[in-house]
């Protein structure tokens, strides 16, 4: 098994209840348009350029090195988000969003799953979830059975 579906395998072993996904579904997106709202408030010496930009290049990278056909579908979520935090310009506003997408996945894990969340084994999970969530739509990798967490 290649690493990219060891981390999804992994990763899908703490999300198997379906009330986790959807609030996973909610939840990851507002923590990542949280993260690139805060990120906008800092500039970098590039004309037009701030943290959130370089932050969105560098996820991209990590992801595309894991799996090209994946890391490119990442794209347009992730852009969009980019582009929404941008046009919203309110640091304020991202920081509601990441407590939020935060209360959504401590929801999903305490009411649904019944177990703590991946990336207290792995803080590598940390930047899986987006990636297992658009494979979750788009079945680009196969869903590979994983052994279940101990709690």
């Amino acid at each position: 098994m290649n690493r990219v579906d060891t981390l999804l395998a992994e990763y899908g072993s703490f999300h198997r209840a379906r009330g986790n996904l959807i609030c996973h579904a909610f939840g990851i997106p507002l923590i990542v348009y949280g993260i690139l709202a805060m990120l906008r408030e800092i500039p970098l010496p590039l004309r037009g350029w701030t943290a959130a930009e370089v932050a969105v290049a560098a996820a991209l990278l990590y992801y595309v090195r894991l799996d090209l056909p994946l890391g490119l579908a990442l794209f347009v979520p992730i852009a969009v988000l980019d582009i929404g935090a941008r046009a919203a310009a309110s640091w304020k506003l991202g920081v509601a969003a990441f407590a939020v997408g935060w209360v959504f996945q401590g929801i999903g894990h305490a009411r649904y799953e019944k177990n703590a969340p991946a990336f207290l084994r792995n803080l590598v999970h940390l930047l899986i979830g987006p990636l297992f969530l658009v494979n979750e739509l788009l079945h680009i990798r196969p869903s590979l059975p994983a052994k279940a967490p101990e709690n």
